[in-house]
């Protein structure tokens, strides 16, 4: 205790008032937050929505990354995949020639 006129002791008091009534402030918010249902199913449904896009979005990535990737093999390899192409087309006009070329001989 102080002597000067208990003057030390009022404005403690009053600090310690002020303190107490801003934690009580904040008690009352998060009380009041946990009782709000719609809030927290909201929140709750906004949180899953994010986490579904987001695999999701992993998801589409893992099956475009191979796709791409095939794409481009394909791209590159252009030449060899009409080389074979043309080799096939070949090969069957020969082997018609030669179907043709027998019955003509009978």
């Amino acid at each position: 205790m102080t002597i000067n006129n208990g003057m030390g002791d009022r404005e403690a008091l009053q600090a310690e008032i002020r303190r107490t009534r801003a934690e009580l402030g904040e008690t009352i918010e998060a009380l009041a937050a946990k009782a709000d249902v719609k809030a927290r199913l909201r929140s709750t449904a906004t949180q899953t929505k994010e986490r579904v896009r987001l695999q999701a979005d992993r998801a589409a990535g893992a099956v475009r990354r191979p796709v791409r990737d095939a794409g481009q093999l394909a791209r590159r390899n252009i030449v060899p995949a009409a080389v074979v192409g043309a080799a096939a087309v070949g090969t069957a006009a020969i082997v018609i020639l030669i179907l043709v070329m027998r019955r003509r001989h009978r």
